[in-house]
């Protein structure tokens, strides 16, 4: 009884206002495959031409870009992976710590021998955008971000920085037992954070069902508990922590062309992040979508996509 009274406390928070419903899903394009680390590896690749690589994070997959690829203009390549444990990929017995991801990602990355990259990134995929792109300079020519791991929020110094909502639910997440029962039993990132919380408008029950399909019960669902795990908070994990400083100091001093799309009030990017950026990331555009919280790819895929095509005209 305690844990159910503290997820719906853990759940109370503002409401934005809602948007019109889009159309019902779509996976237009199949999935091809390659073996990394001995484990089957879920993409698409749709096109030809200079690569686009999206990114996704938690708890999605490759789905979540399904109505921004098709806004690529011709003489691109779309190239979307489904992490280590998510999506079509394999679910093999790993930990998928940080260091499990980035080896699957960064591996599939590197067996396609990709040049000239733009990166489209998204949550922790965003971190693990952002560090190869950080071993790969020469292979990277652009980098467009929204709501992803990035200065000058993280690392978080402790659960009270992050704020009274945000701090109190990562910290259930963190604990033993609970964050078990909210995440792998309750499917809590799914059906309630990425479903009705983080959105303008609650999921359809058609596209819920597609992300629900990749996680059906609660051994699938372990990747989705781990990552909120490896948040860096109060300096841990230390992996994660001095990762997040690296991307500061990246994003700080590289001059690569970057795209920032950001919302109000926005989950990982808010308004002062944005203003910070402006004022310390170097060859930085930023698009300002309208209210949002931090799956903006459901609520605004065509300003994403056309915003991201035309870019790609001056990049």
């Amino acid at each position: 009884m305690q844990r159910r009274t503290l997820l719906k406390s853990l759940l109370a928070s503002t409401t934005l206002a809602a948007m019109p419903a889009l159309a019902a899903p779509q996976t237009p394009f199949p999935k091809s495959f390659l073996a990394v680390n001995g484990h089957r590896m879920a993409y698409v690749d749709h096109g030809e031409g200079r690569p686009v690589v999206f990114l996704h994070g938690n708890p999605t997959s490759s789905y979540l870009w399904r109505n921004i690829i098709p806004h690529l203009p011709a003489g691109h390549r779309a190239i979307a992976p489904d992490l280590i444990g998510m999506g079509d990929s394999a679910k093999p017995d790993i930990d998928y710590t940080y260091a499990d991801q980035a080896a699957h990602l960064h591996g599939l990355l590197d067996a396609l021998d990709l040049t000239d990259v733009v990166l489209v990134i998204h949550d922790w995929g965003g971190a693990l955008g952002f560090d190869w792109a950080m071993q790969n300079p020469d292979r990277v020519s652009a980098i467009a971000f929204m709501e992803t791991v990035a200065p000058p929020a993280m690392p978080f110094e402790s659960y009270e920085a992050m704020g009274e909502f945000a701090g109190g639910l990562f910290k259930a997440w963190r604990t033993p037992g609970v964050g078990e029962e909210m995440i792998l039993q309750g499917n809590m990132f799914v059906d309630e954070i990425l479903g009705k919380q983080a959105v303008l408008t609650p999921l359809s029950p058609e596209v819920l069902a597609q992300y629900n399909s990749y996680y059906p019960d609660a051994a699938s669902r372990k990747p989705q508990l781990v990552w909120p795990r490896e948040v860096p908070i109060g300096g841990e994990p230390a992996a994660t922590t001095q990762l997040t400083r690296d991307i500061a100091a990246f994003m700080t001093s590289s001059d690569l062309p970057k795209l920032l799309f950001h919302v109000t009030p926005g989950a990982l990017i808010p308004p002062p992040a944005v203003e910070w950026m402006q004022a310390n990331v170097p060859n930085l555009e930023t698009i300002h979508l309208g209210p949002g919280a931090h799956f903006i790819q459901e609520d605004y895929p065509d300003e994403i996509g056309t915003g991201i095509a035309a870019w790609l005209g001056r990049v």
